[in-house]
């Protein structure tokens, strides 16, 4: 099959199961805003985060290593599987002996049992899932996340609405539709077959550790990077204010979405064109596309925000829209740096990731102590912004070491010029500011429908 073709189809497949999983955001924040209280919302989200930052120091970021050796038709899968199963197993129990120390965090102390049950739920899922994926299950990967998003739904209204248990129930919620999954995923693709520990391979173990390892500093800073404005943000202005900040991210979600669906079936393409001499072309016709999609996507977004945080958020949740533009701008940054981060993994250079990563989140804590203080929320929005956008540059001249993409920077400046402009409209509501946002919509669209097109059109030759 044309590699194009392949990678829209398998985009297209995974879209089906990620879109559902991702679209629970939107369809479930009317719910949470009313249900929940900003303050209640805050700790919420600390609570997730939390679990977030504890997933890969407990795993030892193995996912990572399941996907990219599973893709490797020389290496038993049953090895991978189980190498996974029991490194997890294993870091989990080193990590239930550290409890204590969990429960002395004032924001979650009274949940940590709640934490302990989430981390290890999200853990054997995501395993079973990237396994699943590894082995190019494409449709009951895509499956899987809408069972997700249908059972997080019904336990959802069960919990918060029927039950009423808040906060508990929330996260509750989270924790069964894993486990109900983590049940459907081993039931349909046989994945006790997989588990042969008698057959365990030290010298492959090594192998996988030697490239996850790597891995579990760079997604601690890259989650400092991603979340640790909302600790500052509650430390200095309150759970209340942490609460509409954590609101607004959910509008960039939809700029994840797309990036999400599409990284799902990229990972494959990417590993598979690992010893393909054109691979440069292929990286950088596919990155002009995306890239193309994704600001016009951001564009779009930035002159909604204020009626689609009308639709997804109670009247108290509203006044979040103010730090869309900004952090809509900061995602599709962190789309890009996650498009070459791609590079890294072909090449099994996951130190190179760790460097990138450490200097984002630098930026970020430091611009956050600057900002928050004197700007308030918007504050964490722009560190957040500075830190990806740095990252992105760093990786986007690194990367050409291994593969030569073409970033089209000109056009990229030019398109990114837009955006902020949309933004500082949207923010200050100048006079008018509606038919300006339509204006510069329009502009994007222009600049950057022709590179789309092209990539529509690969597919269809």
């Amino acid at each position: 099959m044309n590699k194009y073709k392949k990678l829209m189809s398998n985009t297209i497949i995974f879209s089906i199961g990620t879109f559902s999983s991702k679209l629970l955001v939107f369809l479930l924040m009317p719910l949470y805003t009313r249900v929940l209280s900003p303050s209640d919302y805050g700790t919420v989200d600390i609570i997730t985060q939390t679990a977030s930052l504890l997933m890969p120091v407990v795993s030892l970021s193995i996912a990572s290593g399941i996907i990219r050796f599973g893709l490797d038709k020389r290496i038993d899968k049953s090895d991978v599987f189980s190498i996974g199963l029991v490194t997890i197993l294993a870091g989990f129990g080193v990590f239930f002996l550290f409890s204590p120390l969990l429960k002395k965090i004032t924001f979650i102390s009274q949940y940590t049992l709640l934490i302990y049950l989430y981390v290890f739920m999200a853990l054997i899922k995501q395993l079973c899932a990237e396994f699943v994926r590894s082995k190019q299950y494409v449709k009951l990967y895509a499956f899987d996340g809408i069972l997700a998003t249908v059972l997080t739904i019904i336990l959802n209204v069960l919990f918060l609405v029927v039950f009423k248990w808040g906060i508990t129930g929330y996260v509750l919620a989270t924790i069964v539709a894993d486990t109900l999954c983590t049940l459907f995923l081993f039931t349909i693709a046989g994945l006790h077959r997989y588990i042969k520990l008698g057959h365990w391979r030290p010298g492959l173990w090594g192998s996988m550790m030697r490239y996850c390892i790597p891995m579990i500093p760079s997604a601690v800073f890259w989650w400092i990077t991603n979340v640790s404005d909302r600790y500052m943000v509650t430390y200095y202005l309150g759970e209340g204010a942490n609460g509409l900040y954590a609101a607004s991210y959910k509008v960039p979600t939809a700029i994840v979405l797309l990036s999400t669906i599409f990284s799902d079936a990229w990972q494959i393409s990417a590993v598979e064109s690992a010893d393909s001499k054109k691979r440069s072309a292929f990286f950088s016709n596919v990155f002009s596309s995306f890239q193309s999609l994704l600001f016009l996507g951001s564009s779009g977004l930035i002159m909604m925000a204020k009626f689609i945080t009308s639709i997804l958020v109670s009247q108290t949740f509203y006044d979040s829209w103010r730090y869309i533009p900004v952090l809509v701008i900061a995602t599709l940054f962190n789309c890009f740096a996650t498009f070459i981060g791609s590079v890294y993994l072909v090449e099994k250079k996951t130190t190179l990731i760790l460097g990138t990563v450490i200097s984002g989140a630098l930026i970020n804590i430091v611009l956050n102590l600057a900002l928050i203080p004197r700007v308030g929320v918007n504050g964490a929005a722009i560190a957040t912004l500075a830190s990806y956008f740095v990252i992105y540059l760093i990786r986007a001249a690194n990367s050409r070491k291994y593969i030569k993409i073409n970033f089209q920077f000109p056009k990229m400046l030019f398109n990114t010029a837009i955006l902020i402009l949309q933004a500082v409209i949207m923010i200050t509501e100048i006079p008018y500011w509606i038919p300006c946002q339509i204006a510069l919509v329009l502009v994007m669209l222009l600049c950057n429908f022709k590179p789309i097109l092209r990539g529509v059109s690969r597919i269809i030759k």
